[in-house]
């Protein structure tokens, strides 16, 4: 078989629970993945676990595989997954016990090593960022099911393309092709226009369910990405762009497999929802495994008054003051205490919410009863005593526990990666025999400028260009892409990291770093610190910055007027 045709189910926990069989019935598949972790699901599973020794792993997956594992085994689609979470083992063991009570005869392999708890004693859950090769192991030892906890997302196709062409962990421009090629695919319908920054072009039916995308791959790294024929949404240029850009950083995009350089990625429309990846350069990975810590922060609450018609800044001035003097007045006063005026009022406006402002009031503290009985008391025994008009959204509750993501690193060596056959034999997954050390790239040469006094007209950069944002622990990326090269030539020169603060206020005071991709025509910014302590965090009010890029194409600048 020259191609490899490799689909994804479910970029999230909690994804669309029927995409697996309509992955599988949509059309043929070699392999199909399922991606369910991210840095919040982990903390989620630890505390399963800490209710159930036995779970800590996504069993949504398995009421998936109690419908479609038989189908699977018909059309003799091999399924990759990291459901396992925290408990890989106890996820193969339940898929084993399911394909003997439906007399599927199925072989189940997982992989294990990624979790490093007994490093990290005081955190909920550690692990180690483990890459394909053993998956790859499973794969070729004859495994129908293989089930991962923490791997890379583009592990998930690394691992069965590695399998298949039978390539050697050295062979890094093939590897990076397929890690570009799992980037795409990971996060499910991103990639086949879902949350697409121009989704106005497009026919709305064909957006109101997108299609599952699948790649396929060739023996030399190269993947057309796609999807099932007769299924919504679509593949072009811009939805593979605004999907690669998602979640990374610089032309050096580092795995435990390889280093893909995303700087040499070439796109090519094929064909209606075909787009070609061709040109991805590999290098050896980085000396250092990413290892992923989630612990519990603290309890967490919030109240939001409802500030509605004349004198906002009063009202918000009357009652911040009021909660203050409470709170410095109660027996434990909360650690951290955070207020945001949020200016959604008009004036003289034709109904009472849009009349309204809101403010919010959100505590943290390693004490639960700070921020639980001292916060709601003190906002219930104002209800009579404060602003005119004073009411809120819900009344604050006994507070919920929130959980605080970091990353560290360890050498290759520190962990044991193994894959574990259906027949319990354990094969060693060796450390890359080679690796290097991550450096900058030099930004590439800029096309030229527009001259002085090309006419321009102040308006929203969303106009020209798409962005696509998220979260990385307590960073963010704002990739921002153009589909022109005459808007290239403008927006390389016109959108440096000094102006990005300008036009994002919130990342004023904050590092940002500038990367250049311009094969793609574009430009990641990488925001240290802006959400705080990870998205469990909830520092701010978009914890996983899923819209600061669209905020970002709100916002309005001189653009030439050719391009509009």
């Amino acid at each position: 078989m020259t191609v490899l045709r490799i689909g994804n189910a479910s970029g999230f926990y909690g994804d669309r629970f029927d995409a697996v069989r309509e992955m599988l019935t949509g059309g043929p598949l070699d392999v199909l993945t399922g991606d369910y972790l991210a840095e919040l699901t982990m903390l989620i599973l630890g505390r399963d676990r800490l209710r159930d020794p036995a779970r800590g792993y996504a069993k949504t997956f398995l009421r998936q595989m109690e419908e479609c594992l038989g189908l699977a085994h018909e059309r003799g689609v091999r399924i990759v997954t990291n459901a396992g979470g925290l408990n890989p083992a106890g996820l193969a063991d339940a898929l084993r016990e399911l394909a003997a009570r439906l007399g599927i005869p199925v072989r189940v392999a997982h992989v294990e090593g990624d979790d490093l708890a007994r490093d990290h004693p005081t955190a909920l859950a550690a692990h180690a960022y483990l890459g394909g090769g053993g998956i790859a192991a499973c794969l070729r030892e004859g495994a129908d099911v293989v089930v991962t906890g923490r791997v890379t997302d583009a592990a998930l196709v690394t691992g069965p393309a590695a399998a298949h062409f039978g390539w050697g962990p050295e062979e890094y421009d093939r590897l990076a092709g397929a890690v570009v090629a799992g980037h795409v695919l990971e996060c499910g319908t991103q990639a086949t226009g879902g949350n697409y920054a121009f989704f106005t072009d497009h026919d709305p039916a064909r957006l109101r369910r997108p299609g599952f995308p699948l790649a396929e791959l060739h023996a030399d790294g190269t993947a057309v990405i796609t999807k099932h024929a007769g299924t919504g949404g679509v593949v072009d240029l811009g939805t593979v762009t605004a999907q690669l850009l998602y979640e990374t950083a610089g032309a050096r995009y580092p795995g435990p497999d390889v280093t893909a350089r995303l700087d040499t990625v070439r796109l090519t429309q094929e064909g209606p929802d075909r787009v070609r990846i061709v040109g991805v350069r590999g290098e050896a990975p980085p000396p250092a495994l990413k290892v992923g810590l989630n612990r519990l922060g603290g309890f967490r609450n919030e109240v939001t008054f409802v500030l509605t018609g004349l004198d906002i800044e009063h009202k918000a001035a009357l009652v911040r003051d009021q909660m203050e003097a409470a709170l410095d007045a109660a027996k434990s006063r909360p650690a951290d205490v955070r207020w945001d005026l949020v200016r959604t009022d008009r004036p003289d406006a034709a109904t009472e919410e849009t009349a309204s402002a809101l403010l919010r009031l959100v505590v943290r503290d390693a004490d639960q009863d700070a921020v639980g009985r001292t916060l709601s008391g003190a906002a219930v025994e104002l209800a009579l005593a404060s602003y005119p008009g004073f009411h809120v959204l819900a009344p604050p509750g006994k507070g919920a526990p929130y959980g605080v993501f970091e990353d560290v690193y360890v050498a290759h060596g520190a962990v044991d990666h193994v894959a574990v056959l259906h027949d319990g034999r354990r094969i060693p997954v060796a450390p890359p025999a080679e690796t290097r050390a991550l450096g900058p790239v030099g930004d590439p040469p800029s096309p030229p400028p527009f001259p002085d006094g090309t006419p321009v007209r102040h308006a929203p950069l969303g106009l020209v260009a798409g962005a696509r944002s998220g979260d990385k622990g307590g960073h963010a990326n704002v990739g921002v892409w153009v589909r022109t090269d005459e808007a290239w030539r403008w927006l390389a020169h016109e959108l440096t990291a000094d102006r990005f603060r300008q036009l994002l206020p919130e990342s004023r005071d904050l590092p940002v770093a500038r990367h250049v991709l311009p094969g793609l025509r574009a430009l990641n910014f990488v925001i240290e610190g802006i959400l705080g302590e990870g998205v469990a965090s909830q520092a701010r009010f978009d914890p996983q910055a899923k819209a600061l890029g669209e905020w970002l194409r709100s916002r309005h600048l001189d653009i030439p007027e050719t391009l509009l």
